[in-house]
């Protein structure tokens, strides 16, 4: 049995909460915001989950102290736009070399920076790894099977992790391309984004497949720049979490996305959601990316201005389907010219 501590009260940090209770950890919920803690000891539920029962001897606490210290094992799962608030309040408490797994999504539009290079910075001290894959909390909660990847710097670290993960529903694998992991769980979100437009204006699966299909290529392709792995973006946090989704209705960005592409606003989508949307922050964060490393992203550079510059989706779609001609593997030889 290990203690630890889940840091951020939403919808998936209380997923996987539950799923460590039930692999026979100690497990302690932490949320700055006591509205949420009190919600979750009075009525053992989180209203995004119903039905998904919390135990009796599961503890919440808005306490930094009774959340960070003794803990073999701090879960980051706050929303990423609080990644670096969170890290820095609780960085004095960090011990030396105590792990902390990142399974938020999200590039920080300022700095470019990855969820976990911040908590890195913030918490220098800290063995950081991070945890993604297709893995909605709807079906997390409730037993579905599911399997993701850990990524750390160390082997050691990530058998750890996934040894307190990894149950009969739930199948841990391990990697040491950190940077690929992260960037493929974000770079998705705002890939959804643009299948939930097509979706909002009433394409069909033809223009669904295009998107994640060559969403996975303009993914890959700063990924790769950046110093990803390849093999990464064709595993579980690249093209399987891209499908899912992007298929999905348990998809928040998939749902804003509808939303927008029947005539909403980005901000308006994200209201009625009720619910971070992730792809919102990571979308100019990847154009800024795509700039430094010299990348076109035609998908991600349209949904950029679909949600900030206004433009109508119907002709964001219309540019997409009349961009100059081009091959679709480069190195591939003609048997004749």
């Amino acid at each position: 049995m290990a203690k630890v501590s889940v840091l951020g009260g939403g919808s998936w940090g209380i997923a996987l909460a539950v799923l460590l209770h039930k692999n026979g950890h100690q497990v302690t919920v932490w949320s700055a915001l006591e509205q949420e803690i009190k919600m979750l000891r009075n009525n053992h539920e989180h209203k995004m989950l119903p039905g998904v029962i919390l135990p009796d001897d599961m503890v919440f606490t808005t306490d930094d102290k009774e959340a960070i210290e003794g803990k073999e094992l701090l879960v980051m799962a706050v929303a990423s736009a609080y990644t670096r608030k969170t890290a820095n309040r609780i960085s004095k408490l960090v011990a030396d070399r105590q792990k902390i797994v990142n399974v938020s999504k999200g590039i920080e539009e300022s700095t470019l920076m990855t969820l976990s290079e911040i908590i890195e910075q913030e918490i220098p001290q800290a063995d950081v790894a991070v945890l993604s894959g297709p893995s909605h909390a709807e079906e997390v909660g409730r037993g579905i099977p599911t399997t993701i990847v850990v990524g750390a710097k160390s082997k050691k670290t990530a058998e750890f992790i996934q040894s307190l993960f990894m149950n009969e529903v739930f199948r841990v694998y391990i990697s040491p391309d950190i940077l690929g992991i992260e960037l493929g769980g974000s770079l998705k979100n705002v890939v959804a984004l643009a299948a939930g437009i097509a979706d909002g204006l009433g394409y069909g699966d033809n223009t669904k497949a295009a998107l994640i299909t060559r969403g996975i290529t303009e993914i890959a392709r700063l990924g790769t720049a950046m110093g990803g792995q390849f093999e990464t973006f064709c595993g579980l946090t690249g093209i399987g979490d891209l499908i899912v989704t992007c298929a999905s209705m348990h998809s928040r960005n998939r749902r804003a996305g509808i939303l927008i592409g029947q005539g909403k606003i980005y901000k308006e989508a994200m209201e009625e959601v009720q619910m971070v949307v992730e792809g919102v922050y990571s979308a100019k964060a990847a154009m800024g990316l795509a700039k430094k490393y010299n990348i076109q992203l035609p998908i991600i550079e349209q949904v950029n201005a679909v949600l900030f510059e206004d433009k109508n989706p119907a002709a964001a779609v219309k540019d997409l389907m009349l961009r100059d001609r081009k091959h679709e593997v480069n190195d591939v030889p003609w048997a004749e010219e």
